[in-house]
């Protein structure tokens, strides 16, 4: 039996207290949290170990660092599965539930308002004018992040070709989990198998060239039909949450046909311009598609994977670095997603960037965050006031 605490989190913790008050520290912490965590999924683990490490001690920094390394394993969002556990961890099963929900309910309420507000205004003056210059914004965002993922990502020249064959996967249409995990697969064998450079080229090649079995498109999109749908996302997405927009692409805009290009793009802001976790796109896309509850539902099953995972496999926090084997997938898994990324913010460049402003707004947007890392919030207001008065002017 593995042990919940390790020698790497033998670090001492003060005494949890009564059960209750437990709770709600939890609810408290990860309401606030959920509530001014704008910046993606760097920016709230950031905000975490200031809240848990070392404001209140309720696990110590290995242990912090052993469960955001298990976090980019399983697939779900990481910074919502990093509160899941911390929440588990401070005050038990109920803590698990409280933390997630408090963590994701915020961010939920802001992009369901954001979704009725896109469908009634979006076709009206300001509202092309607001979307106008907030995509592109996006975009800026997005690069940055590639750009900087991918210099902690693709540390050798093997991860850097396999990154390179991903890409071209996702241009040819191969599937975005058959990539992510054959990459991971190809890693690992080229850790510890004689002659990995043909052998890894060579499967790498084959995913690429795999373009996978086309799923049949909806004529109406009933709730359980997003249920399901969001569910399965929820279930296989590894990476960050902008990995989830090459899975929105290729399902629900190559395949399904529920949404636009563009409708896609709009989805992506929203759920930049709002705190807590980058998945609550899928909110925005339940709204289009079935309306409120469409964005209930499609927030509930996009998340309930990652609740179920860190509650099933929590107990591998302080081991899976240990092996090799894993070590290895974990780099390949990793460069393939950053490579999606890259893919993915190609497209949606395409459809974001149509004039001078536009290219302009989106590289202004990437030289801030890459010089000087400000509020994500201010950028993204920025590129909203220059898309009204370009709209009224």
């Amino acid at each position: 039996m593995v042990p919940s605490d390790g020698p790497e989190n033998s670090e001492p913790r003060p005494d949890p207290g009564p059960e209750s008050r437990r709770l709600g520290e939890v609810a408290r912490v990860f309401l606030k949290l959920g509530a001014l965590g704008f910046g993606g999924p760097a920016a709230h683990v950031a905000m975490m170990r200031h809240e848990v490490v070392d404001r209140r001690a309720w696990v110590g920094e290995q242990e912090f660092l052993d469960a955001l390394g298990v976090t980019g394993v399983i697939p779900g969002p990481g910074s919502t599965q990093m509160a899941i556990y911390l929440a588990r961890r401070r005050a038990g099963w109920p803590g698990l539930v409280v933390g997630g929900a408090c963590f994701v309910l915020p961010a939920m309420t802001i992009v369901l308002a954001l979704a009725w507000a896109y469908v009634e205004y979006g076709a009206t003056t300001i509202g092309r004018g607001l979307l106008y210059g907030v995509t592109p914004v996006v975009i800026g965002i997005v690069a940055d992040a590639v750009v900087r993922l991918g210099r902690s990502a693709i540390r050798s020249v093997r991860l850097a070709v396999l990154a390179g064959l991903v890409v071209v996967g996702w241009f040819t249409g191969a599937p975005v989990l058959l990539l992510l995990l054959g990459a991971g697969v190809v890693e690992v064998a080229a850790t510890h198998l004689a002659g990995w450079r043909d052998r890894g080229a060579s499967a790498i090649a084959f995913l690429a060239a795999s373009t996978g079995a086309r799923r049949a498109h909806f004529h109406g999109v009933s709730l359980a039909d997003v249920f399901l749908e969001f569910l399965k996302l929820g279930a296989v997405v590894f990476g960050s949450g902008y990995v989830l927009v090459a899975y929105l692409q290729h399902d629900l805009v190559d395949h399904l046909h529920w949404i636009t290009p563009q409708q896609l793009v709009d989805a992506v802001a929203a759920g930049q311009v709002t705190p807590g976790p980058v998945f609550t796109t899928a909110t925005f896309v339940g709204y289009l598609v079935a309306g409120f509850w469409g964005g209930v539902v499609a927030t509930i099953a996009i998340f309930l994977p990652s609740f179920l995972l860190v509650a099933a496999f929590g107990w591998i926090v302080p081991h899976l670095r240990r092996w090799t084997w894993s070590a290895a997938a974990l780099d390949g898994v990793g460069a393939a997603a950053v490579a999606l990324m890259a893919g993915v913010t190609w497209d949606l460049g395409g459809t974001a960037i149509v004039d001078a402003l536009t290219a302009a707004l989106a590289v202004a947007s990437f030289v801030l965050m890459w010089r000087w890392r400000p509020n994500l919030l201010w950028i993204v207001l920025a590129g909203a006031v220059v898309g009204v008065v370009h709209a009224l002017g």
